[in-house]
């Protein structure tokens, strides 16, 4: 390209280039301007200076755990007992919520709270075999803890372990467990540790621990001398020596006495919450009592078996604890022939052949094989095939277990058992089979603790434990914290046998089955001082003529209980109002 031109003289003559000026800066700075300028935007300027704000502890009390919870929102008293907990307690404490409160949110939420401070990284959680993939599902979903259940036994070197108690203590774990100091120590359904001469207590008693939770819903079971040993436990002296605190606080086995300075020296390491206290929603309990008539076989049976026991209570003068099997069989004969055969088996073992007794025994086998149909099995499978939904049956007799098995699925019923004899593995399976494909899951007692079954409202009592703490346990499995329906709980009772005057104690005369409110433990704990509520039973059938003898004690029996809930009533009202 020429860039010269002949000038005034006629020499070519250079033309300057053009200059090419890049504005495209300019353009930029536009846009940052029209944006709040080249230094950010004010809206996220601001938006980030609110994060820090919020990321800040205005107090030390401040619950740091609450930011981390997934999908979950704590109630006030679990906020309360966690705050008291990390703030009174120091980490060490008895969390006695009645059943369905929610104690293991409370210890998770203190547990990630010790975490999060960096206080705690090292926990071993202590559970019933058929709670620990519950517990590892819990932590890990709800509270974002990397918990592990203790399969192997390299899984003991993992920073947060969920095992079994029974696991722990045997070798060779034990002496691994031993060596090891842990931040924190959980044990859940803390009540099996009521005594001191047992391996469970030695061994917790050793583990060398920093903090430490125990979960129950009944510190006091029998005695004084079991609140003692639990506490002990978890802070030694707390209440000096047993000499000690026996002098202090015991009249008896069961009586306390200077209660106002008990309760001042359990609140230093035991919450207790209960129901109807605090904004706490549960749905209603609807309970239907349904009274059935033994076929004429049945009947028999039950009239020879009730005969023969009182035979035998006589022949022993009046000697209760030879006769705590032979009253069981009573009771079997209200369930299934199935439990009784077998209780009459394993008695004819025991009896020398020679024995007039034997031929007794044998008299009852053969008024048993006169039996063809189940009363009470019958009358169940109607009100599942009513009700179309998920049930969970309970009964007390292992026996009964098995043959409502076979009997509701010939029915065509898919139902699945749930016991104490099952590993933890199958107790898993049973849950998870009935949470998805079966309809119906038949328990023994090992249902009644621990489980959560919230997905499931109602509930078929195939025949009732005579301790209600027992009954409110099953019941808790399903009325519970999250439950979102009503439940229905059906109780059968057989007409003129043991089960009648039972369910009239529980249900009409102490009301237990409507009783969320609680203080059910608290009227039996009194109720118990002399002698505990089943032995009464045992010896007020025992010892009656008659059903109508029987109706009258049963009648006064729960008149007692009444008077005793009346005063426990009158005494929470008058507490709640000295509190306002």
């Amino acid at each position: 390209m020429n860039t010269s031109q002949p000038s005034a003289n006629g020499q070519p003559q250079e033309l300057p280039v053009p200059l090419h000026i890049d504005r495209s800066w300019l353009e930029q700075l536009n846009n940052r301007l029209e944006k709040g300028g080249p230094w950010g935007d004010w809206r996220l300027a601001q938006l980030a200076i609110q994060g820090e704000e919020a990321r800040l502890v205005t107090s030390f009390d401040e619950l740091q755990c609450l930011k981390h919870l997934q999908g979950l929102s704590p109630l006030p008293h679990q906020l309360d007992t966690a705050h008291k907990v990390l703030f009174e307690m120091s980490g060490r404490a008895i969390l006695a919520d009645e059943v369905g409160l929610g104690k293991t949110i409370e210890a998770g939420m203190i547990l990630k709270e010790y975490m999060i401070r960096g206080l705690v990284s090292k926990v071993l959680i202590l559970v019933p075999a058929s709670l620990v993939l519950q517990w590892v599902r819990e932590l890990n979903s709800k509270f974002g803890i990397s918990a592990v259940a203790q399969k192997k036994a390299y899984t003991w070197h993992s920073d947060v372990v969920v095992a079994s108690m029974d696991t722990a203590k045997r070798d060779p774990h034990k002496d691994f467990l031993l060596e090891q100091e842990y931040d924190m120590l959980i044990i859940d359904e803390a009540h099996k540790l009521k005594n001191k001469k047992t391996t469970n207590y030695q061994f917790i008693q050793k583990l060398r621990k920093k903090y430490c939770l125990l979960l129950t819903a009944t510190p006091v079971q029998n005695d004084m001398s079991e609140l003692f040993n639990l506490i002990t436990l978890l802070k030694p002296g707390q209440l000096g020596r047993q000499g000690d605190f026996s002098t202090n606080f015991v009249v008896g086995k069961r009586q306390p006495k200077n209660q106002e300075q008990l309760k001042d020296e359990l609140a230093k390491v035991m919450i207790r919450n209960r129901r109807g206290e605090g904004p706490v929603y549960f749905t209603k309990r609807n309970v239907s009592n349904i009274s059935l008539q033994l076929s004429a076989e049945e009947q028999a049976l039950y009239d020879g078996v009730t005969a023969f026991v009182k035979d035998q209570y006589k022949a022993s003068e009046g000697n209760l604890s030879s006769m705590l099997s032979l009253v069981t069989l009573q009771r079997e004969v209200c369930s299934s022939r199935d439990a009784v055969f077998l209780t009459l088996v394993n008695l004819s073992k025991k009896i020398p052949d020679e024995s007039p007794l034997t031929a007794k025994v044998w008299e009852l086998v053969n008024a048993i094989k006169a039996i063809k149909a189940n009363t009470k099995a019958e009358k169940t499978i109607e009100l599942i095939k009513q009700m179309n939904e998920k049930v969970i049956v309970f009964t007390e007799y292992r026996a009964t277990q098995e043959y409502l098995l076979q009997y509701f699925q010939k029915h065509g019923l898919i139902c699945v058992p749930y016991r104490g004899g099952m590993n933890r593995g199958k107790k898993d399976w049973m849950m998870d089979l009935f949470r998805g494909r079966a309809q119906v899951m038949i328990a023994t007692e090992a249902g009644g603790e621990g489980i959560n079954l919230q997905f499931c409202h109602h509930m078929i009592n195939f025949d009732l434990p005579w301790n209600p703490m027992r009954v409110e346990q099953r019941i808790g499995r399903v009325h519970r914290l999250g439950q979102q329906k009503d439940v229905q709980i059906y109780n059968l009772s057989t007409s003129g046998t043991i089960e009648e005057h039972i369910l009239h104690l529980l249900h009409e005369k102490i009301n237990m089955f409507e009783m969320v409110i609680g203080g059910l433990d608290v009227i039996l704990e009194r109720f118990e001082k002399q002698e505990s509520l089943e032995k009464s039973l045992y010896k007020l059938f025992l010892e009656s003529d008659s059903n109508e003898e029987i109706r009258q004690k049963v009648s006064s029996l729960g008149q007692t209980l009444d008077q005793i809930k009346q005063q426990v009533d009158y005494e929470s009202e008058t507490m709640r109002e000295e509190e306002a």
